[in-house]
């Protein structure tokens, strides 16, 4: 039995923040139905190169982006804008624990399928909105992309060369982690259901996500007082805790404390560096930071990085080489993780995504259905679970609502 086996998901969303959302719930084992638009669908369906499989209607065939965020759910199409498409939708609420969607501020309002509206069809319905600014503040009404909200949440202003221009982050992290705080908030709104028997609403903002993962850089502002500037690999907060060159390509390693420090010493041959007023302490070691930072290059240098990696990690420093994605996929570790999983795809063939993040021992998360191609379960969804007839979908069709 899976964690959240009966439990009936609802998904809105395109693109990435909301998707991962419900792929996590998918995961755990949410019946997660997503509603995409006739012909088109989730907009991410066209974001490659790459597109795997062979080309459909209006569609170059299956994109990577897509595959990566909607393993385990059940595709159907809907009109919204048709009364058909509508009904549908309200009767899949009145069935339904969770509804998860991403459009810009009152839009589904206007379309009466807003949060007050839902809930006045079903008051047990979890229902979670996830937009670029939030449902309230001046800035509600504004789209807001990934980038566009790392560079104005302060992300790329503390990412990239300390003499460089500002950088993203290499992967949408303001989306991924949104979808991740509005999955962990839907789980607490299902046990709190469980004392009251009444839903809610979530209001899950990437702008309030970006905020919140500045965490220590933020308190080193808030608290200091000081705006951070770009550091490149550096930390703000320990030195050393970087990545350096070797003779031959780049590795990291950190020093967290005062024992690590003795151990680095003696692992680079300098016992000196303990003593010297400059670095004997964290606190002056980073005040010192560029001068050590000059003495360290200068001393990896005349070693490859595995041999110094073989060395720190013989002393129990945590160090790591900076791998190429390719590399990661061949760690010994993803095997061992189980970090890539495969899935049979009718259209596409056999995948390969990567595996589930957390483990639970009683209850594991599962593949259980590969992404869905779209509208792939629209005939299973009315029909089954919401009791249409086949002539009901032939009128649907006329009408376009499907």
């Amino acid at each position: 039995m899976s964690a959240l086996e009966g439990v009936r998901v609802i998904d809105l969303t395109r693109a990435m923040a909301g998707p991962y959302c419900t792929m996590m719930l998918a995961d755990l084992g949410a019946d997660v139905i997503k509603i995409e638009r006739p012909r088109s669908g989730d907009e991410s369906r066209g974001w490659g190169p790459p597109f795997v499989g062979p080309p459909a209607e209006n569609a170059p065939g299956e994109s990577a982006y897509f595959l990566s965020v909607n393993r385990n759910k059940r595709s159907i199409t809907l009109n919204l804008k048709s009364e058909q498409g509508l009904e549908v939708v309200q009767r899949l609420i009145s069935k339904s624990d969770i509804l998860v969607e991403n459009f810009r501020t009152g839009v589904l309002d206007e379309m009466g399928l807003g949060v007050i509206q839902a809930q006045k069809v079903n008051p047990a319905l979890i229902y979670c909105s996830i937009s670029g600014y939030g449902r309230t503040g001046p800035y509600a009404d504004r789209p807001g992309y990934d980038v566009i909200i790392q560079a104005e949440g302060g992300m790329m202003g503390i990412t990239g060369p300390k003499e460089g221009p500002p950088s993203r982050v290499g992967v949408p992290i303001v989306d991924i982690t949104s979808g991740m705080f509005a999955a962990s908030s839907i789980l607490a709104a299902l046990h709190a259901r469980q004392r009251t028997g009444r839903g809610q609403h979530i209001d899950v903002s990437l702008f309030d996500t970006q905020t919140a993962l500045l965490t220590n850089v933020a308190a080193n502002y808030l608290i200091g007082g000081q705006p951070p500037e770009r550091m490149g690999n550096d930390h703000p907060n320990l030195a050393p805790y970087a990545a350096f060159p070797a003779s031959d390509k780049w590795f990291v390693v950190g020093v967290a404390n005062e024992m690590q420090w003795e151990r680095f010493c003696k692992v680079i041959g300098q016992p000196d560096l303990q003593v010297d007023p400059r670095f004997r302490t964290n606190g002056d070691r980073v005040q010192h930071r560029d001068e050590l930072s000059a003495i360290l290059e200068e001393k990896f240098s005349q070693r490859k990085a595995q041999d110094w990696l073989a060395s720190f990690m013989q002393a129990g420093l945590p160090c790591g080489p900076i791998n190429d994605i390719g590399e990661v996929f061949e760690h010994p570790q993803v095997e061992a993780r189980r970090l890539i999983i495969e899935s049979d795809h009718p259209s596409a063939g056999t995948l390969r995504l990567t595996g589930f993040p957390y483990k639970l021992s009683d209850t594991p998360p599962a593949l259980r259905l590969p992404p869905p191609r779209l509208g792939e379960h629209t005939e299973d969804v009315l029909v089954d679970l919401l009791g249409y007839q086949l002539a009901d979908l032939s009128a649907f069709r006329q009408n376009n609502a499907i």
